[in-house]
């Protein structure tokens, strides 16, 4: 039993890397236009230890930056600029982000003009530039939020785990149907509260309740294992709901981060609200394909004990998570 409760802790702990944890984001690039082709930036690249990721920006020719401030927070590097376009402007001119394709990170680009709109766009390694493209339809900016919503999740381990959780407490069919939408619903709630500003809380103790959270469900689904069904198992959808606002909390961190067009607030977090809900369903899919190719393939010939493993293994991640980011806040 050790040896197999190892390795699903070594795999689990290989997606779980800092790096790759829900609390850590992509550089942030951030341009707000105050004048006609003047801008103010905002340059905010991860540090790991004292090293900063050495991204550069590649402005268009027509652009002249000078940095007015840099300074550093936990865990990130700072350098505030302003931007001087001409009459151009960025509109029609391509950012590039340098050494990112040397690189598994990602870089968050938003352009906010000065008639309120906004550009927002993810860049990754294989695609590292982007067109300035102004101001766009109501359909475009749907597309956007859509995909950086999915972009998100997809990202989000600790949030993959907890529906994993989920997942193998539950089984398929609509009894899980039901618990992904109470989640889904819980942490739309939150999300949008959040955002809006209308709910106001410190993320670091968000984040490391989450990660709590999570310790909970792996506790829950080693008694189900033990043949002792505690609530999530009589309960599923009451619990997915309790946690779903906790978790909409941690969706809002980054929402706020990437921010929200002024203009069509309410279309871009219905399609962010979609776009965590497409990547949720994706991997639940996911999940229970390799959960029904598992049952196939190993028939009866395992012992019981191994359907301890999982929750051993989420049980430890997560515990790890809730310490390092309580003595990281």
């Amino acid at each position: 039993m050790m040896r197999w409760l190892l390795l699903a802790i070594f795999a689990i702990f290989s997606l779980a890397r800092p790096s790759a944890a829900h609390e850590s984001r992509p550089a942030f690039l951030d341009v707000r236009e105050f004048a006609a082709g003047q801008y103010e930036v905002v340059w905010k690249r991860p540090m790991r230890g004292e090293y900063v990721i050495g991204f550069t920006v590649g402005w268009p020719k027509v652009c002249a930056p000078r940095v007015t401030n840099e300074s550093q927070v936990p865990g990130a590097s700072i350098t505030r600029m302003l931007l001087d376009c001409g009459e151009m402007g960025l509109v029609g001119g391509t950012i590039t982000i340098g050494r990112l394709p040397e690189t598994s990170a990602e870089v968050l680009v938003r352009i906010e003009f000065a008639d309120g709109t906004n550009q927002t766009q993810l860049l990754r390694p294989a695609s590292p530039f982007m067109t300035v493209e102004g101001p766009r339809s109501a359909f475009a900016v749907g597309t956007q939020y859509l995909l950086l919503g999915f972009d998100h999740i997809l990202a989000g381990i600790d949030h993959l785990v907890f529906v994993l959780g989920l997942t193998l407490i539950v089984g398929g069919g609509w009894r899980l149907v039901k618990t992904i939408t109470a989640f889904t619903v819980a942490h739309s709630i939150t999300l949008a509260l959040s955002t809006l500003g209308l709910v106001r809380v410190s993320q670091a103790p968000v984040e490391a309740s989450i990660a709590l959270s999570i310790v909970l469900l792996a506790r829950e689904l080693l008694l189900l294992r033990q043949g002792q069904p505690g609530l999530t198992s009589r309960a599923p959808w009451l619990v997915a709901f309790m946690f779903g606002l906790l978790h909409g909390l941690g969706f809002a961190g980054a929402l706020r981060e990437i921010g929200l067009p002024p203009g069509d607030i309410p279309l871009a977090l219905l399609a962010f609200n979609l776009g965590v809900e497409a990547g949720q369903l994706a991997f639940v899919a996911a999940v229970l394909v390799v959960m029904a190719l598992g049952k196939r393939i190993c028939s009866n010939t395992l012992p019981n004990w191994l359907g301890q493993v999982p929750a051993y293994a989420i049980g430890t991640v997560a515990a790890f998570w809730t310490l390092e980011r309580i003595f990281a806040a």
